[in-house]
């Protein structure tokens, strides 16, 4: 097959270009330039997609004797991810751009010219593996539980799995993938991981929200409405969070409280015990499915909430309008905006943004 590989400059992809080398595919190397911040320079671990990577991506095509090419995302990159994530925390949510990442350039933008020039599939280096199931190709996660990556690829649909390869998810640990690279020469064997959100490498998405979205005084009340303490600006608080809220009136029991709620809209934020961030039931209306769709529009399955999140058993119930997910004990922290995959057994079925949540405590606690 003529296969596309996506190489992002680290260690994981440079491997999976070079297995689908080994495995007789005629494989073409790109490297997507997200940014043109021309200057922009990796330091240690945090960011990817920069200069530096773009370079570490050439060198490890050059090792594998593949041609490389690097290609311009950066506007729908910027339209897709960085505005979809402005746009998200102004409106009071907590979105996943990596997540979005995939959906809308990795397995979308991307896959589409990869068609388009020829290409039969695009090969990454995310683990995850793929399955022939009785209902056609499926997503399971990968064997290496510690580095699963199928929550972040829960966004994709049966056809672009269709058109896809993970020829990582199969294996073990990430310390054989490095010392897979170490054998094949790749320079890349021991580069650190990238962490963060890319587009803001230094870490401070406080910082970096503040001068996209602006600041302005509100307030931070509790599960009343009575007046406990001020902010700068609502965006800079996600459901959960415990420090840096500056509360002028301690809880009556003297316990911390958390954030429970963002309201944008009265530029609010709601605290609470902790006890409140207990959810008992999650719903949402942008849904996909990964593969073939439930049989029934009730069912049961595991939901999983964030990308290194436990799953947790649940009951789906699917409509029209949307999905609802009842889980068997009550999930933790749950803030709208983020994305709930749904799985049965390793098996992705689907996944869903979370519009609304259901506290699992009564607000006169």
């Amino acid at each position: 097959m003529r296969i596309l590989a996506a190489m992002s400059g680290g260690v994981d992809s440079a491997v999976a270009a070079a297995r689908a080398v080994e495995a007789g595919h005629d494989v073409t190397g790109v490297h997507l330039a997200l940014s043109r911040a021309g200057g922009t320079l990796r330091t240690g671990s945090r960011g990817c997609c920069t200069i530096e990577d773009a370079m570490d991506a050439r060198r490890a095509a050059d090792r594998l004797g593949i041609p490389f090419y690097v290609w311009d995302f950066s506007e729908r990159f910027r339209d897709d991810v960085i505005e979809d994530f402005v746009s998200e925390y102004r409106a009071g949510r907590t979105p996943n751009p990596c997540l979005r990442c995939n959906e809308k350039i990795k397995f979308a933008a991307l896959l589409e010219r990869a068609l388009e020039l020829g290409f039969d599939a695009v090969c990454t280096g995310h683990y995850a593996t793929l399955v022939d199931g009785e209902d056609g190709l499926e997503l399971h996660r990968a064997s290496d539980a510690a580095k699963d990556q199928s929550y972040v690829l829960g966004v994709l649909t049966a056809q672009q799995l269709a058109h896809t390869l993970f020829p990582l998810g199969s294996t073990p640990s990430k310390a054989l993938v490095r010392a897979e690279a170490a054998e094949r020469g790749l320079s890349v064997a021991q580069k650190p991981d990238s962490h963060d959100i890319c587009f803001i490498p230094d870490g401070d998405t406080r910082g970096w929200l503040a001068e996209k979205v602006g600041s302005a005084e509100g307030d931070i009340v509790d599960r009343s409405g009575a007046v406990v303490g001020s902010h700068d600006g609502a965006h800079a608080f996600t459901v959960g969070q415990r420090r840096g809220l500056r509360l002028g009136v301690p809880a009556p029991d003297g316990k911390p409280r958390f954030v429970l709620e963002v309201r944008p809209v009265s530029n609010t934020v709601v605290v609470g015990p902790k006890e409140a961030l207990a959810i008992a039931e999650i719903s949402g209306h942008r849904r996909s499915w990964a593969g073939a769709a439930p049989h029934e529009d009730e069912f049961v399955c595991d939901v999983q909430i964030r990308a290194h999140a436990d799953p947790v058993p649940a009951r789906a119930f699917v409509g029209e309008d949307g999905i609802r997910v009842v889980p068997d004990r009550p999930l933790d922290g749950v803030a709208p905006g983020q994305s709930a995959v749904l799985y049965a057994g390793t098996r992705v079925l689907g996944q869903f943004t979370i519009d609304a949540t259901v506290s699992a405590v009564p607000a006169a606690v």
